[in-house]
């Protein structure tokens, strides 16, 4: 059963999918966000034909503004994957919006050993677009670049999938992975809290268990350790 949302707490809950995907990719998660009771602002984006720096700075501030909602107004975020690096950035260029909690799922935020292992490869150019070969685990990685999460941020709570279906990403990724990012890369300095689940990079979003902690983070900044089968700090 879904725990209510705190009376007190109208700040609308923003979704972005991950790289090549669009809203869609969060459907399920949206409708089960709205049954607890939160207004959901499920958005696509154009991930592989706008720089990440133009979606933080541009396209997502255009799209809230449309939305209704004013720079006073606190929002918090969920996000898969490149979503992640997006509201990295978004928070970087606008420090003093009123930023509530921010839940990612599968974030590459030191980066990913795949896509280093991929860019000379001409069809991951054209499905990862400008973005897809900037997402890498090298020292000089936009991620990597962007630092620890700051304090006063809005508290961020981090869920990485710890299981993989292809043995060659795999062997790239040299650990526990969801197949496309290392568990030890999706972590952060700064996070409030932190889980592993055990799903694929692609179907984490779409997982009960995930929708589950996301919730329980969105109401109390806290995942619930009773459905976790591996957690960290």
């Amino acid at each position: 059963m879904n725990a209510p949302v705190p009376a007190s707490d109208h700040a609308p809950v923003i979704l972005l999918h991950g790289l090549g995907l669009g809203g869609w990719a969060m459907a399920l998660l949206a409708r089960n966000l709205r049954a607890a009771g939160h207004r959901v602002i499920n958005l696509t984006y154009p991930s592989r034909t706008l720089s990440l720096e133009r979606l933080a700075s541009e396209w997502l501030p255009d799209r809230l503004h449309a939305a209704g909602l004013a720079p006073s107004d606190r929002r918090h975020f969920v996000t898969h994957s490149m979503g992640g690096i997006v509201v990295r950035l978004y928070r970087r260029d606008f420090p003093d919006l009123p930023l509530g909690r921010v839940v990612m799922l599968a974030p590459p935020n030191q980066g990913s050993e795949v896509a280093d292992r991929l860019a000379g490869f001409a069809p991951f150019h054209w499905f990862t677009g400008l973005n897809g070969r900037r997402l890498g685990a090298r020292a000089n990685s936009l991620p990597r670049a962007l630092g620890p999460w700051p304090a006063g941020g809005g508290e961020l709570g981090i869920i990485a999938g710890n299981r993989a279906m292809n043995p060659l990403f795999s062997a790239w990724l040299g650990g526990p992975s969801d197949g496309k990012v290392a568990v030890a890369s999706t972590r952060l300095d700064g996070m409030a809290d932190f889980i592993e689940l055990p799903h694929t990079h692609t179907w984490l979003q779409w997982s009960g268990d995930t929708a589950a902690q996301v919730r329980a983070f969105l109401r109390t900044g806290k995942f619930e350790a009773a459905t976790a089968p591996r957690r960290g700090s």
